[in-house]
């Protein structure tokens, strides 16, 4: 999968009006899909991580949904549990220092400037289109920039940048 497939794999995804997936279950399902891991399509693991886990506003879901594609991938790949996990939180850690340089936080709260929690709030929320536009940008910065990690090569250079295995 291409950076323009995968793109627009997650476009059609999250903007799809039934709001059937989020942000955590986007970005899960589609760098699953690129890696080549197994129930690519199913997003069950991470839906209450949408909106900042259980629409809280923590930490940007389109991160936390990366993240957990990133350590079922370091699992397949370092075959030493504490190596793999010591590897994904170092590549998410990077990930979430781009991140947070381009967009001035990490937090969904922050990047949204809305309380999504209540039932009011989250209806405001999808009606307002935010979504459609800030959160599709999040998405589509964590699926750039994971990516590349499909490829083996790749994926050394960056163990070797971080010092994994």
């Amino acid at each position: 999968m291409n950076e323009s497939e995968a793109i627009a794999a997650a476009q059609v995804l999250f903007l799809n009006d039934d709001n059937i997936w989020g942000c955590a279950e986007t970005a899960f399902i589609v760098l699953k899909t690129a890696y080549g891991l197994p129930d690519s399509a199913d997003s069950s693991a991470a839906m209450a991580l949408n909106g900042g886990v259980a629409h809280s506003g923590g930490t940007c879901s389109a991160i936390s949904g990366a993240a957990m594609a990133v350590g079922l991938l370091a699992a397949t790949r370092i075959a030493d549990h504490r190596e793999a996990k010591r590897a994904a939180r170092q590549i998410t850690a990077r990930l979430m220092g781009e991140f947070e340089a381009v967009y001035g936080s990490t937090g969904c709260r922050d990047l949204i400037g809305m309380e999504i929690w209540t039932e009011e709030g989250h209806r405001a929320f999808i009606e307002g289109g935010i979504w459609r536009d800030r959160c599709m940008r999040q998405i589509e910065f964590v699926v750039r920039r994971l990516l590349p990690l499909a490829d083996e090569a790749t994926w050394q250079r960056v163990m070797d940048e971080v010092g994994a295995p």
